[in-house]
């Protein structure tokens, strides 16, 4: 009695299990952030939502007329002010920003 006591909790915690962890027990990706200017990742590559307010001195290459929706990196949809980039690993990025990963589209 008492081994069926256990398969039958243990069961019934399997089922629950999926409800638990939400959606990524159905293989769906959380839905992706907004990168931040502060983000490490962000600040090593020079990272800033207006491509107007890059430093120049430090990054002499830059051009105002670079932007994100300009990149090669940047995934954008039609009409949408954030969109995913593969340099930050799919987080969210102004299409007016810039980063010194751009890298022109062809």
């Amino acid at each position: 009695m008492d081994s069926r006591r256990r398969f039958l909790f243990k069961l019934a915690a399997s089922a629950s299990a999926p409800i638990a962890l939400g959606s990524r027990a159905f293989g769906q990706a959380p839905p992706p952030v907004k990168l931040e200017e502060s983000d490490p990742v962000a600040t090593a590559l020079g990272y800033k939502m207006d491509t107007t307010k890059v430093d120049k001195a430090k990054y002499p290459n830059h051009k105002d007329d670079q932007v994100c929706t300009g990149c090669a990196l940047f995934t954008p949809k039609a009409g949408e002010e954030f969109a995913p980039c593969s340099a930050f690993g799919g987080k969210l990025v102004a299409n007016k920003g810039w980063c010194a990963a751009y890298a022109k589209k062809p």
